[in-house]
């Protein structure tokens, strides 16, 4: 079964005022513990006279890593229930912060709750959400007599073209769906009457519309 996962499209921040405290929401698309952890050290650092810095970050497609914190909040009012929303959202690779500027006036255990994943909303829409799903990265080498053939082969099947390189010979970079491999390389057979080169150059997760 192919592998895919929902995650953040890129970095975004957004800031809304909530009775007086100001709350700025940053997120940004990772990989791993080591870049979440550099890009929430970052907010804090940027961030060192405020409230409270308070972080989530999911990575894995099944949640393998998940760390929140309060950050001084009450217990259960803001890591929490920020990271509960995301993962009912399906999202994950991704590191947030929401920086709080304490406004003088307490919110209450339910004020922050909605607060917090309010701001976490906020930042969520303007980063936008993605589909990734893993492809095969294919290289296919055909003589110029081929190309337009080729070419409209491609357009009809579920491929993404990365690249075409022009030399000596046409080189197409495809990314196919793994279970799509082996129908790829009939048809790119069939196609050339066998005068082609084809390689398997490893698996990559590919960004896709929410739709496909």
């Amino acid at each position: 079964m192919n592998k895919e996962f929902l995650t953040i499209s890129k970095y975004a921040d957004a800031e809304i005022i909530i009775d007086k405290s100001k709350f700025i929401g940053y997120v940004k698309p990772v990989t791993d513990e080591a870049e979440a952890e550099a890009f929430i050290l970052s907010i804090k650092n940027m961030h060192k006279e405020a409230t409270h810095n308070v972080p989530v970050y999911l990575i894995g497609e099944h949640y393998e890593i998940q760390r929140y914190s309060d950050d001084g909040e009450p217990s259960g009012t803001a890591g929490m229930p920020v990271l509960e929303m995301l993962k009912k959202e399906g999202i994950t690779n991704f590191a947030m912060v929401i920086t709080r500027y304490f406004g003088g006036i307490k919110l209450g255990t339910g004020g922050l709750v909605r607060a917090y994943t309010k701001t976490a909303k906020t930042v969520l829409e303007k980063a936008g959400i993605v589909r990734k799903a893993e492809h095969e990265l294919v290289s296919i080498i055909i003589d110029y007599s081929f190309l337009g053939k080729v070419q409209n082969m491609l357009t009809e099947g579920r491929y993404i073209v990365k690249d075409t390189v022009f030399l000596e010979n046409v080189q197409f970079l495809i990314y196919t769906l793994p279970e799509e491999i082996d129908r790829l390389k009939e048809t790119i057979v069939n196609t050339t009457n066998n005068q082609c080169e084809i390689k398997l150059l490893g698996r990559e997760y590919v960004e896709l519309r929410i739709d496909n």
